[in-house]
């Protein structure tokens, strides 16, 4: 489905953005890309959708080679919604908005409204779709940006900060769409800061310091290993934060599971 082989790439000389990337995801995967600024992540997955080509190595997304093939072309199966939506959004009014892509790519017209309607009504932006993007709050642009990449159903969906200026309310509607997604084989790469919500829904982790990969692998136990989020400049979860300070073995992302360990700790000692 993605695959990077080698790649490196450099906005100047002898500085590596990304070096010597070796990854492989998977269709249907869910995964967080996980890092401090500058660690190389927006450079990583702007390599899928071909904004960035490689310098070295090579990136095969569904089966073209990314140095060979269209932004265009690419971009019909990759939808990548940017951290900032201001560098994304640009028609007279919301409805618009989401119509573009779905123009450009020459849906028919019922299918348009069909799907317009859908985004609308699923992002919480009917009240708007008349209103210019750059009046609403920035949330509702973050979410205006989703809809505009997902109303044309791409078969991998990169998310770029998805969680910013979202609510909790928002945030769950967010994890409840990726499962959707994921229910139908689509693959989903979201990177984000937002480190609780990579621990509470997304099962395969990617961690990347100085433009390298330095751990890929199950999110718990990824995000449990006090030295590796130290070497990454990573603040823990609080779950683990807590498990750590209650000197829990082995520490744990999930709520119930530490309700558990607490109960039995507290038994122990009335023992």
């Amino acid at each position: 489905m993605i695959s990077f082989e080698d790649v490196s790439y450099s906005y100047s000389p002898g500085r590596y953005a990304i070096e010597h990337i070796n990854l492989s995801i998977d269709k249907g995967e869910v995964v967080a890309i996980l890092g401090e600024n500058g660690a190389g992540k927006t450079t990583l997955i702007k390599h899928i959708n071909g904004l960035l080509k490689p310098q070295s190595g090579s990136v095969i997304v569904l089966g073209m080679n990314t140095k060979e093939t269209t932004v265009a072309t690419l971009a019909r199966h990759v939808g990548l919604v940017f951290q900032n939506p201001d560098h994304q959004l640009f028609a007279e009014t919301v409805e618009k908005e989401i119509m573009f892509a779905l123009t450009n790519f020459n849906f028919p017209e019922d299918e348009i409204s069909r799907r317009v309607n859908w985004a609308l009504k699923e992002f919480g932006l009917l009240e708007y779709k008349d209103r210019p993007p750059f009046l609403l709050s920035g949330g509702e642009r973050k979410r205006l940006a989703l809809a505009s990449v997902l109303c044309y159903d791409p078969q991998i969906v990169i998310l770029d900060e998805p969680t910013t200026g979202q609510d909790y309310r928002q945030k769950l509607h967010l994890a409840s769409l990726i499962k959707k997604l994921n229910s139908e084989s689509k693959t989903v790469v979201v990177v984000t800061h937002d480190i609780e919500f990579a621990a509470d829904f997304i099962p395969r982790s990617i961690i990347m310091s100085k433009g390298r990969i330095i751990a890929d692998g199950d999110s718990e136990e990824l995000l449990t290993n006090r030295e590796l989020l130290m070497s990454a400049s990573l603040i823990p979860p609080q779950l683990v934060e807590l498990s750590w300070d209650l000197a829990l073995n082995p520490p744990t992302i999930h709520f119930d599971e530490l309700v558990s360990s607490v109960k039995k700790l507290l038994e122990g000692r009335e023992a």
